[in-house]
């Protein structure tokens, strides 16, 4: 519970920074999975670290008094993962002064588009057919509320709101409520429903035991009702060799998503295209915060929310504003947070199909830029996409020998976008035609 509050605490001012001084897009900012793999790789490193000894064998972590700190445990873990987010948030913010994100945005043409969108919204079938296997009624049925509002009845005006334009001149009689709600009235009906089920007790989510047992191991009755997140509560972070692998891993992953998800939301909601470099300063700055605060992910644009922005074309900054001061006040409460964990891994896939399948759909059209019938062109997309998905199948270490550059290579395989966008970029910018 603590974890998410300041999770959410650091995303609140990320996304007021990023609305205010950065893109100026209606994005929210959040932990990314281009930061929690590399986190994971680092975490599990010194999880296996702490339980081996010199020659290799497994041994038992002991602890003589309370509140002991032994190496690899898990505060000196969130401490060296904390680190690795900071020397990101410091690698991003180079990157926006410097420029060099600027000048490859301008290098990347439709080629280097359409695979890399494609890939982000295609690297989250695992997870999100994980979640609907819980129950796929109640996924199928959040999907299917979806679709309909948002496409079939998205013309569908209900009489309940005016909306004054021209300094009261003329008036709006109604906007496309369910096309502008056509996410949360889905979400918040499924959940009613899912409460009512788990109330009567019918058995309607199949879990395992393990994953069963969690809402119960994180319960939140503990968790205290206000506490605001500060600097170095749990200790500054660690700035070791490993910690700076797994950060240059996590700000390249971050910049190349964040920017794609710019031109994502640019493109669904037909928005200007703005300087990338303060959009990369102010996510570094972001991460930065969120690093000093303690939490294992870093802040970034979010896919799912510009894909359900291009859903609901509820385009205004100041929706977003207001979500990120709902984060900070959920922020400041680990308690209230923690309620977060009970919404059904059902309802978390169903609103993860509906919103990467826009992603792979907006990478798709970026092909109508291009001469499709042309070889070069068949060519680069086919071999980045298939490429980027033998080595997600099959992402093993690399075994160079130095513990810290092993985990930057696999930090950098697990992540879909960056393999993606770096052979689509190479291919675009070296094969003529």
């Amino acid at each position: 519970s603590e974890l998410l509050a300041r999770s959410l605490f650091a995303c609140g001012i990320s996304t007021v920074l990023q609305t205010t001084l950065g893109s100026r897009l209606p994005l929210v900012q959040i932990p990314s999975f281009e930061y929690l793999l590399p986190a994971m790789v680092l975490s599990s490193h010194l999880s296996l670290g702490a339980s081996m000894d010199r020659n290799g064998t497994a041994v038992a972590s002991t602890c003589p008094a309370p509140r002991c700190t032994v190496v690899g445990s898990w505060a000196a873990s969130l401490r060296e993962v904390s680190g690795a987010v900071v020397v990101s948030g410091m690698l991003q913010l180079a990157l926006g002064v410097s420029g060099m994100c600027g000048w490859a945005a301008q290098h990347c043409g439709p080629m280097v588009l359409a695979p890399s969108l494609s890939i982000i919204g295609l690297s989250a079938y695992k997870e999100a057919a994980f979640f609907c296997s819980t129950n796929w009624g109640v996924a199928l049925l959040l999907m299917l509320l979806a679709v309909t509002f948002s496409q079939h009845l998205g013309s569908c005006r209900l009489p309940f709101c005016t909306w004054p334009q021209a300094w009261g001149v003329s008036t709006e009689p109604s906007i496309p409520t369910l096309r502008t709600f056509s996410v949360l009235f889905p979400f918040a009906g499924v959940c009613v429903v899912c409460a009512v089920l788990s109330h009567l007790r019918v058995p309607w989510e199949s879990l395992d035991l393990a994953t069963s047992q969690l809402s119960w191991a994180n319960s939140t009755f503990h968790a205290p009702w206000l506490r605001i997140p500060y600097a170095g509560e749990w200790g500054w972070p660690l700035l070791t060799p490993r910690a700076l692998a797994v950060g240059i891993a996590m700000a390249v992953g971050c910049s190349m998503n964040s920017v794609g998800c710019y031109v994502l939301c640019g493109r669904l909601l037909r928005a200007p295209r703005l300087p990338p470099p303060a959009r990369i300063c102010t996510e570094g700055l972001g991460s930065l915060l969120a690093g000093l605060l303690g939490t294992p992910g870093g802040t970034a644009a979010s896919i799912a929310n510009a894909c359900a922005t291009g859903l609901t074309q509820a385009d205004s900054r100041h929706s977003v504003q207001v979500s990120a001061l709902a984060c900070m006040v959920l922020g400041m409460s680990p308690r209230l947070a923690g309620l977060l964990t009970r919404i059904p891994l059902a309802v978390h896939g169903g609103v993860l199909c509906v919103t990467y399948a826009v992603a792979v759909g907006a990478g798709i059209s970026y092909f109508q830029y291009t001469d499709i019938d042309s070889g070069r062109n068949i060519f680069t997309p086919a071999h980045s996409l298939l490429l980027s998905w033998d080595v997600l199948s099959d992402s093993g270490t690399i075994p160079v020998g130095w513990v810290p550059l092993d985990l930057l290579f696999l930090s950098l395989l697990m992540v879909p976008v960056i393999l993606t966008g770096f052979l689509s970029f190479l291919l675009e910018n070296t094969v003529s035609g």
